[in-house]
């Protein structure tokens, strides 16, 4: 009997399937951008491309959600409540806790980045692809992770206007802009759903190639600033290191509680997915835009530079989290809940 001959094809599709091409995207736009920073003309037309970038995203937002299911499922108020809770409650304590960090360790402009960092609203995609593989409530995931996302257009900047209103020149302003560069195209992408939805979820690759896309135009372009402001002249790979460290710790931090107060709070194995996998998350996509509307040019690079790192801590750890609690439930033969 011949001997069976691997295919590297086969090898090579799954070593792709495996690989984070966003995450690569995105440190690619952070080498490019130091190496080839855009100056003068070329930076004023990549401002203008963010501008047109970011409505782009939240306009695909807005086609996307089903408002008729995304009205029906906001019954179930405790459930998202208690992720509201975890993203605009605690996580935001932890990132004030994050300003009492000694100076040698990170400077005023890391701390401020890792608070920006937790007062930002929750992922989408993820979220929802987590308590799936963890066998919970995927509608409510939807639901939960949707409503956070919207509220975050809103909450955001009034917890930045909060904690780092005087240390980072935010303004009044900055909340008419975020309502006319995200929400006024979230709310066109609503009022379009109806004839462009079935388009968009046709071609839903080619969709999610333009809206990562976008975070990775938007990081360039922030970096390109930092880097001519000189932002790696003042971040050090012991600073990265600190942060990453603290990421880990708060994501830990609010693992174990959203964990345990779910218990307590008597919500059943699907619901209490939702409220692990959706509160423990910060949403990179949405951030990263909502910076750039926020903070001046010079300081956005380091801003979302804690909210870089966080994203693939989170995406790693709770993959790993959402696989064990997926196995858990097919053990105990419950039924996702969706």
């Amino acid at each position: 009997m011949a001997p069976t001959v691997p295919n590297p094809h086969s090898r090579w599709s799954r070593f792709t399937a495996k690989v984070d091409w966003f995450l690569i995207a995105l440190l690619a736009a952070v080498l490019v951008a130091s190496v080839l920073p855009a100056r003068g003309t070329s930076a004023q037309v990549f401002e203008t491309l963010v501008v047109v970038a970011v409505a782009w995203l939240f306009f695909l937002y807005g086609v996307r959600l089903k408002t008729s299911e995304a009205l029906a499922a906001l019954r179930d108020w405790r459930l998202h409540s208690a992720v509201l809770s975890l993203t605009y409650l605690v996580f935001p304590a932890l990132g004030v806790l994050c300003m009492f960090i000694p100076e040698p360790l990170l400077d005023a402009d890391l701390k401020l980045g890792l608070l920006f960092m937790t007062l930002l609203p929750s992922t989408v995609q993820s979220s929802i692809a987590f308590v799936s593989i963890a066998r919970g409530n995927v509608a409510g995931a939807v639901v939960a992770a949707s409503f956070s996302n919207l509220a975050g257009i809103l909450l955001t900047p009034i917890l930045v206007a909060a904690f780092m209103g005087g240390q980072v020149g935010f303004s009044l302003g900055s909340v008419s802009r975020i309502a006319l560069q995200l929400l006024a195209p979230f709310v066109l992408g609503q009022l379009l759903r109806r004839w462009l939805a079935p388009w968009v979820f046709r071609h839903a690759k080619l969709t999610a190639i333009t809206d990562r896309g976008s975070v990775v135009l938007v990081v360039y372009s922030a970096f390109s600033q930092g880097v001519v402001d000189g932002i790696w002249q003042r971040v050090s790979l012991a600073n990265i290191a600190v942060i990453f460290v603290v990421s880990c710790i708060i994501l830990a931090l609010v693992l174990e509680l959203s964990s345990r107060s779910a218990k307590k709070l008597g919500f059943n194995r699907a619901d209490q997915a939702v409220i692990i996998m959706c509160g423990s998350k910060k949403s990179l996509a949405t951030g990263v835009p909502i910076a750039t509307i926020l903070f001046s040019p010079a300081t956005v690079g380091i801003m979302v530079l804690p909210i870089m790192i966080f994203h693939q801590i989170q995406l790693i750890v709770c993959a790993i989290l959402a696989k064990k609690l997926g196995e858990r439930a097919d053990g105990a033969g419950a039924p996702a809940n969706n």
